[in-house]
């Protein structure tokens, strides 16, 4: 297998792992403070990050990677669920992938601001066609509005791409379950203490759901997918490996429906085959 197939497969599972993230958290807010939430969920895959990274005897990054990390560790580990679990109190999960349509194109733009690629024209066409066909899918489906809500998601895509962008590039030095590890250890102990005070003074009114969708976006959203999310992009290229997540919307919508009883419209199979075209024309364009 050479290193773009082996890139994008691993992408892929990410995009797949990835795509419980919204309709968990929308569970898990029902019966969680989204505070709590965000460093719940950070201290727990933080204590799983520490534990992989002795067991395993990884040297500590060089001090010129500690400013990377930091900016994966503001975008991907309190930026993104912070704000869209603060979002998920004003919008569905369903309203809510309408943005995730528009973290491709964000993360291609980090990847040439700070990846330094350079995709082709085309590329980009291929891109905003592909955005496009998931926003206006998504809004088609007549999901109701919340200008809070919409501003939240919004800078949540923003500081997503770049956490995106500046962990796939840092996987080329350390490696991808390296880095989120690295990331989590160093905001670990801000969200340890952050969970202690923002605890549930009581814990007997919390669901089962919601209990499930903290232990879901705390393993598997907040490490398991980024070992393989880092890997594929550091690979296949942060540009056409990330528009690999023009797909997680239509699978979070999917776990929308079968899950939470979210309505989704039949369409969503011919928009798939297009943003299926859009992502095989990106990734020919991409470099």
């Amino acid at each position: 297998m050479d290193r773009m197939t082996g890139g994008w497969i691993s992408g892929f599972i990410g995009v797949l792992i990835f795509s419980g993230s919204l309709p968990a958290t929308r569970v898990a807010v029902m019966d969680f403070d989204p505070v709590f939430l965000t460093v719940a969920r950070a201290a727990i895959a933080g204590l799983l990050g520490l534990a992989l990274l002795l067991m395993f005897r990884e040297k500590r990054p060089a001090r010129g990677d500690l400013a990377s990390l930091a900016i994966v560790a503001f975008g991907v580990v309190v930026g993104f669920p912070l704000l869209t679990a603060l979002a998920l109190k004003h919008v569905t999960s369903a309203h809510s992938i309408v943005f995730i349509g528009l973290l491709p194109l964000a993360t291609a733009i980090f990847a040439v601001l700070r990846g330094g690629e350079r995709p082709r024209p085309a590329f980009w066409l291929f891109s905003c066609l592909g955005s496009a066909l998931v926003a206006g899918f998504a809004l088609s489906q007549g999901v109701s509005a919340s200008p809070v809500g919409d501003l939240l998601m919004l800078a949540a895509v923003v500081v997503c791409g770049l956490g995106y962008a500046e962990g796939a590039k840092l996987s080329r030095r350390l490696g991808g379950w390296q880095v989120i590890s690295w990331a989590l250890v160093m905001s670990l102990p801000v969200m340890l203490a952050v969970a202690v005070g923002t605890m549930p003074p009581s814990l007997t009114g919390i669901g089962g759901p919601a209990w499930a969708g903290l232990a879901y976006v705390s393993l598997f959203s907040m490490l398991i997918g980024f070992i393989f999310w880092y890997r594929g992009l550091a690979l296949g290229g942060i540009a056409a490996v990330g528009q690999l997540q023009l797909l997680q919307p239509f699978f979070g919508l999917a776990l929308a429906a079968s899950l939470l009883g979210e309505q989704v419209s039949g369409v969503m199979l011919v928009v798939t085959v297009g943003v299926v075209l859009c992502v095989a024309g990106a990734r020919k364009f991409a470099k």
